[in-house]
């Protein structure tokens, strides 16, 4: 017998009061200039209180108006709002942030940092930054986009999580010591999203630098999570990156899993990588084969496809922005409906929603401000311009503001049954929360470019094109300029001296031709006496850039593992 859910009716809904610019009873939609003025505010009310409170922290705690490390001590919150503030047009912030960071922030520290959030925080953030510098008016150094302080600040980074990548299987560990490497005795187990997480923003740190260790391992590690998918197609949710064997058995789209996927996507785009796409298709087959009911996608075993969880995850509704990207329009809009109606059931989205019984999850009641289902919605509305889509950003905007805003900022929902606040607020509120906000509400933004604008910019390598549109988000929502990646690859200078070879056949050949024309005037022929030349300085020798540095992988081991699914196939929840 199929299953089936059962989606309890008379579902009680949170009510807020609607500001000017909300529709009104002719079902007019939100008015975006007005919603774009109030994203505008919030942002600032979030950054200020920030720098007010919290800088050099990497996290306001709005309810004591202090801050805190979470991640590194990287001020990580001023890496993440550095690309929205240009989005937002604030060019002068932006240029001072660039400085501030090259002078404050150190990656030579004794910390254990994530090797997940430190890539799409930090390495995310400072390559987006670093490509958006010359649209802000930086002031950038010759050889710019190839070269400049933030992409050697996050040559840095990256550099400094090689070492977790280390190990038998070629997946990496979950931490590293920004100092000494991967800590002995480090637990090997990590989710499938810090395995396969990296292809975005190491394919650009390779493509910018010239150096292929960073897309190479990258490569290998997505590589080993498709050889490791179970007979019908699934994947777990945690793996042991030495023997290779899975240790948390849930598949689903969610948490520890999620950004795997989305990165095969958006890799594919990115790199224009076919194999990258095929393999995602074939595993959206599997999710629609055994996770797939009613518009929801559920929990289930990975080997037999049974239902261990039939649970919606707040981090799961980034799905319908993804099936977007793939053309799927039909099915993202139907799901993102469902999970819209959980949205206006709470005034926000809980971690865990049970859909069988209509309501939260115990210990998952909290919403800490995130950006999944708002980010669908912008891609959506690029996508269809149907306006329940503003509909969802004017009610997240409403519901933020009513129930999250403090006198130093946002805090983080911990109930959203009782609007119970936790004094947290996490750095993705403003670079991606806010930002797709914006985005939803700015359909003329330079983020949604068309391609009919561009700008051209001379490198080392030749002429670039760049600002044209088609920008790829990484997971933390920092924009990547694809045509970037053709700008400074090493094989440009092989494709020098093949242009130069043919340009020297063809001077050869004018030559000739020109010598026969002349023969058949004047006399016999006779062949020239040397090789032709042009006398265009495009024929001098092209200076060959310096090999770059290779830094040797080390040896490696990552963080402690806490199983917030399936254990073997049991579920376990926190304790805490």
């Amino acid at each position: 017998m199929p299953f089936r859910l059962l989606i309890p009716l008379g579902l009680v809904c949170v009510l807020l009061p609607l500001h000017h610019g909300a529709p009104g009873p002719d079902g007019t939609a939100p008015d975006p200039a007005h919603y774009r003025e109030r994203v505008k505010a919030m942002f600032y009310h979030a950054y200020d209180s920030y720098l007010e409170n919290a800088f050099p922290y990497d996290e306001l705690r709005p309810l004591t108006c202090d801050g805190h490390d979470t991640w590194g001590s990287f001020s990580l919150t001023l890496i993440d709002a550095l690309d929205t503030l240009l989005i937002l047009g604030n060019t002068s912030e932006f240029q001072r942030v660039v400085e501030v960071l090259q002078d404050n922030v150190d990656f030579d520290i004794d910390v254990n940092a994530s090797v997940f959030e430190t890539n799409i925080r930090v390495v995310g953030g400072l390559l987006s930054a670093h490509l958006l510098s010359k649209k802000a008016g930086v002031e950038v150094e010759a050889g710019w986009p190839c070269s400049g302080p933030l992409l050697r600040m996050a040559e840095e980074a990256a550099r400094k999580l090689l070492p977790a990548f280390q190990t038998p299987t070629g997946m990496p560990y979950g931490t590293v010591n920004l100092l000494h490497g991967v800590n002995p005795g480090e637990t090997p187990v990590t989710c499938t999203a810090g395995i396969g997480t990296f292809i975005v923003e190491f394919a650009t740190l390779s493509s910018l630098t010239g150096d292929p260790v960073f897309e190479d391992v990258a490569r290998v590690a997505l590589m080993r999570l498709w050889e490791s998918r179970s007979d019908i197609g699934l994947v777990g949710n945690h793996i042991d990156v030495l023997t290779g064997k899975w240790v948390a058995q849930d598949a689903g789209i969610g948490a520890g899993v999620d950004s795997y996927f989305e990165y095969l996507v958006k890799g594919a785009i990115l790199l224009q990588d076919k194999k990258l796409m095929a393999m995602f298709l074939e595993y959206n087959k599997a999710i629609r084969n055994y996770t797939h009911f009613d518009d929801w996608y559920l929990w289930v075993q990975m080997y037999k496809g049974t239902v261990s969880m039939p649970v919606f995850q707040s981090l799961e509704a980034y799905w319908p922005g993804l099936q977007s990207l793939i053309g799927d329009i039909d099915n993202a809009m139907r799901t993102f409906l469902n999970y819209y109606t959980v949205w206006k059931q709470f005034g926000g989205l809980p971690e865990f929603y049970n859909i069988p019984q209509g309501y939260t999850v115990e210990k998952r009641e909290g919403y800490p401000l995130r950006p999944e289902l708002i980010e669908s919605a912008m891609y959506l509305y690029r996508a269809t311009g149907d306006p329940t889509l503003l509909e969802l950003g004017r009610d997240a905007v409403e519901s933020i503001e009513k129930i999250s805003k403090v006198e130093c900022g946002f805090a983080t929902i911990k109930d959203l049954r009782d609007h119970k606040l936790d004094n947290r607020m996490e750095s993705f509120f403003l670079a991606e929360t806010v930002k797709y906000l914006y985005l939803l509400f700015h359909p003329n933004n330079f983020i949604h470019n068309n391609g009919s604008t561009f700008d051209s910019v001379m490198t080392p390598h030749g002429e670039c094109i760049l600002g044209a549109g088609g920008y790829i988000f990484n997971t933390e929502a920092h924009p990547i300029d694809p045509a970037a990646l053709h700008c400074c690859r090493r094989l440009k200078e092989e494709q020098w001296e093949v242009e130069d070879l043919i340009k020297e056949f063809y001077s050869l050949k004018h030559s000739r031709q020109r010598a026969q024309r002349k023969t058949m005037r004047s006399g016999p022929w006779e062949p020239p006496a040397g090789p032709a030349t042009l006398s265009s300085s495009e024929n001098q020798p092209r200076e060959k850039q310096p090999a770059r540095q290779r830094t040797p992988l080390l040896s490696c081991p990552s963080q402690p593992f806490t199983s917030k699914l399936a254990l073997l196939g049991q579920v376990f929840l926190d304790s805490s």
